[in-house]
């Protein structure tokens, strides 16, 4: 499975390629994003199967998903991600480059393209269904509660 951050404005793609990847402004990140407005050790991605999960680890300007400031989530296909100031649409899917998505457009989609991504849907949805996965309650809420936490520094 290919895991990747494609920024939203532009630019080149970051791909996902370890089990546990750490971004941040420090030169000793996975990835680095060398902005004032990134932590220097920002959040951390855990890459498993057919699933990206996110850990903001404190940072000051914050980690959104989807608009909404999170300490941690998980990331499905299409979210967008934003890293304190830089946003990127989040992919996962086979190991092929993914069809570029324009605002506003209808996307063109080939019959054999169309059946390979219901396959792995179909496969992917009958894998969760095969496992058991138990779950922990945190104490501290996944998402901030609305207007806490909105602040930032432009």
């Amino acid at each position: 499975m290919r895991a990747r951050l494609i920024p939203v404005d532009g630019g080149d793609a970051i791909d996902i390629t370890r089990d546990l990847t750490v971004v941040g402004r420090k030169e000793d990140c996975d990835v680095r994003l060398d902005h004032k407005s990134v932590s220097k050790i920002h959040c951390v991605i855990v890459k498993t199967d057919g699933l990206l999960l996110l850990r903001d680890l404190g940072s000051t300007n914050g980690t959104r998903v989807n608009g909404h400031r999170v300490r941690r989530a998980a990331l499905l296909p299409n979210d967008q991600l934003c890293i304190a100031h830089f946003k990127y649409r989040v992919y996962l899917g086979p190991d092929r480059e993914p069809i570029p998505i324009e605002d506003g457009k209808t996307l063109n989609i080939d019959a054999e393209s169309l059946q390979d991504v219901l396959r792995q849907s179909r496969k992917d949805r009958d894998a969760i269904r095969r496992e058991e996965i138990e779950i922990h309650r945190n104490q501290l809420p996944d998402v901030y509660p609305e207007g806490a936490g909105s602040e930032s520094i432009d």
